[in-house]
């Protein structure tokens, strides 16, 4: 993968000594930020629209009203589906300890969204400023209480099962089975089913059921209708879908991505 760093927010810590920068960016449909990394750890967060975020170890879905964590340093590329509203904050690295060194998603509390929204109207907070400190005593303080969501695609290395992940990145829609799959990718079903959960720590059926999920929410945020989502996720019927939408997520489609009032998901407002 190769690399491009952006320069703006080094550019703004390095002159302007800060614990915590932020960025408030709207990005159109379709848009891909290219790949880059950056010296701090990164929280990003989809107050519209859902965002796919790929490194060279795979990729992340990240919903409305939820956010992912990249480490600082992770080359990395950003992908908008539908309309986009991102709100990021940029924290010196090691400054939220308990979050891990790889990259994941993760739900927003209420208190965390309203945090991060008026932290981006700050740019910068720093320790020195009585208020800003203890404004990110808050944030930090958050970020250690949230759970992260299986919405992770990891990559398999060994190619043999690489090719049959890329047949299906390519087409998440693809319903042949995995034995079919295999007479092209130059190893037995067996085999690449070993591959699959010693690789990606999970089975190649919840790997591809990963895969249709993503595939979905993807839909979902452009504002296609769910038979469409289900048939281009892989799925003879929508009530299969359905059924597998709820059960990963805990709601149904409709239900993910209703919000109240307060512009929080109905699963976490309540």
């Amino acid at each position: 993968m190769s690399q491009k760093r952006q320069s703006r927010i080094p550019h703004l810590l390095r002159h302007e000594p800060c614990q915590i920068a932020t960025l408030t960016r709207d990005y159109p449909a379709s848009q891909v930020i290219p790949v880059h990394s950056h010296n701090q750890d990164q929280l990003v967060y989809a107050s519209r629209g859902v965002m796919t975020v790929r490194t060279s170890d795979g990729a992340w879905v990240v919903p409305t009203h939820r956010a992912v964590w990249i480490p600082a340093s992770v080359p990395h590329t950003i992908c908008m589906s539908g309309m986009v509203a991102m709100r990021t904050l940029y924290l010196e690295p090691r400054l939220a300890q308990p979050l891990p060194r790889g990259c994941c998603v993760v739900n927003v509390t209420p208190l965390l969204r309203e945090l991060i929204l008026h932290a981006c109207t700050l740019l910068t907070l720093k320790k020195t400023n009585q208020a800003e400190r203890h404004l990110i005593d808050l944030i930090i303080d958050q970020l250690g209480t949230i759970r992260t969501v299986p919405l992770q695609l990891p990559n398999p290395g060994d190619p043999r099962a690489l090719k049959v992940a890329r047949a299906l990145l390519a087409d998440p829609g693809d319903r042949r089975s995995l034995s079919r799959l295999c007479k092209t990718g130059g190893a037995g079903k067996r085999t690449v089913q070993r591959l699959f959960q010693r690789e990606v720590g999970m089975t190649f059926n919840k790997w591809r059921q990963q895969l249709r999920l993503m595939q979905a929410l993807r839909l979902l945020a452009e504002g296609a209708k769910v038979t469409r989502v289900a048939l281009e996720s892989g799925y003879g019927t929508p009530s299969a879908f359905i059924s597998m939408f709820k059960k990963t997520l805990g709601t149904t489609p409709t239900l993910y991505f209703r919000t109240k009032e307060t512009g929080q998901p109905r699963e976490n407002a309540e």
